[in-house]
């Protein structure tokens, strides 16, 4: 099956049903109840229309998720092109992750074709920033999927990890290191050591260290 980005629009009926309202209210759905409470049903009834006025819209489920993955990265802010290529991807990486982590149920569906225009614009200007840091053809490829596995993994991990909102199993886990030397002397899973930021700031660092 095609993506909802490859076919042709369909003619857009009025008001009150448009596809950019079922977007909005599939992103408040998946704030909710994540992507596992998402269904075609709970969404038209959230809508307060028959499925048959929403399949004409938006044929899948996948379709809705496609969409709304793209609107949320309509919230990654396009930062103004500096003379500071990395400090211009470090913008924009940061961002990535915080909008991600405002919305838990995004990082496991990021890995879903990225084609909407939102995400093209943002790897429009994170490419580009690489090409002016010298980066040609390959490595602009590489770099471009290191620095999207690496957001797109530390934002699902701490994700994650955040919901374990238990102290007790928090603390236990921390004990538990203490059986594992190099683990216990690292710091592993221990965010009262290095918090999340630190820890990502310091490998984005890394990351861009290796160019030039």
């Amino acid at each position: 099956m095609s993506s909802v980005w490859l076919r042709p629009d369909r003619p857009r009926r009025t008001a009150p049903l448009t596809r950019e309202r079922i977007v909005r209210a599939a992103l408040t759905l998946l704030d909710e109840e994540g992507a596992e409470g998402l269904t075609m049903r709970r969404l038209a009834q959230r809508l307060a229309v028959t499925a048959t006025a929403l399949y004409w819209h938006v044929e899948t489920k996948d379709d809705v998720l496609d969409l709304a993955v793209d609107e949320l990265f309509g919230e990654v802010p396009l930062p103004p092109a500096t003379d500071d290529w990395r400090a211009d991807v470090r913008t924009l990486i940061r961002s990535w992750r915080s909008t991600m982590l405002a919305h838990p149920w995004a990082p496991a569906l990021i890995g879903r074709p990225l084609i909407g225009p939102n995400v093209l614009a943002r790897t429009e200007f994170l490419q580009s920033a690489l090409v002016r840091g010298g980066l040609r053809t390959h490595t602009v490829a590489v770099m471009t999927r290191l620095l999207a596995n690496y957001v797109i993994g530390a934002a699902l991990t701490e994700t994650t990890w955040r919901r374990t909102t238990d102290p007790t199993m928090r603390a236990e886990t921390r004990r538990r290191m203490e059986s594992y030397p190099t683990l216990h002397a690292t710091g592993h899973l221990d965010e009262t050591r290095w918090p999340d930021d630190d820890l990502f700031d310091h490998g984005l660092t890394a990351i861009l260290a290796t160019v030039g």
